[in-house]
Order: structure tokens, then C-alpha cells, then sequence
């Protein structure tokens, strides 16, 4: 079952400079594989939902290991029967755009 998710995972309580461990996260989700793109407030990710939702976990535990507080914010849109959205549904727009 495809999925698309936009993911933010910041640490809580380490300061207001978050490159650091921002940049930890996003490099477990670009090693994972997956079609994703990152943009100033969220990664999106796209894949089946277990492989989506197991990078989601591992990049976590990027912070949480650390013993570091955690918070996670995710939107998902599960679209059964359709690849390749993290690029179609911009294209679409673009489109009507002109």
C-alpha cells in the first residue's frame, strides 16, 4: 500500500540551534532509499507504508537513543494502487498553473 508522509523530527529541549540533530535525521532517511525530499519544515517520504513507517522509526531513534526528547510529527496519504506522488502531485498542480 503506497504511502506518502511529510515527517518533522526535532529534538525538545537542546537549545534553539537544531541543525545539528536535524541533520542526523534527515541523513537516516536519505541512506534508507526511499524517494524523499526535504524542504525547511518537513522530509517527505514515499514507499510502502511498512517501509515507510520502519524509516520513520529508525530516524527517531536517532534522537531518542541519545536520550534526547523527541517530538514527531507526521501526515500521511495512503493511496493504494498509485506510485511516484512525491513528484506527480506537484506536477498536477504545475499543470493548472500553466
Amino acid at each position: 500500500m503506497n504511502t506518502l508522509i511529510a515527517l518533522a523530527i526535532a529534538p525538545v529541549g537542546t537549545g534553539s540551534e537544531l541543525a545539528d540533530e536535524v541533520s542526523e535525521v534527515i541523513r537516516v532517511i536519505r541512506e534508507s532509499g526511499l524517494p524523499n525530499r526535504t524542504n525547511s519544515m518537513f522530509t517527505e517520504i514515499e514507499g510502502e507504508w511498512d517501509e515507510v513507517m520502519r524509516v520513520v522509526k529508525d530516524a527517531t531513534l536517532v534522537l531518542v537513543n541519545k536520550g534526547i526528547r523527541t517530538d514527531v510529527t507526521l501526515k500521511a496519504d495512503i493511496r493504494p494502487g498509485f506510485t511516484g506522488m512525491i513528484d506527480e502531485k506537484i506536477k498536477k498542480v504545475n499543470e493548472r498553473l500553466g
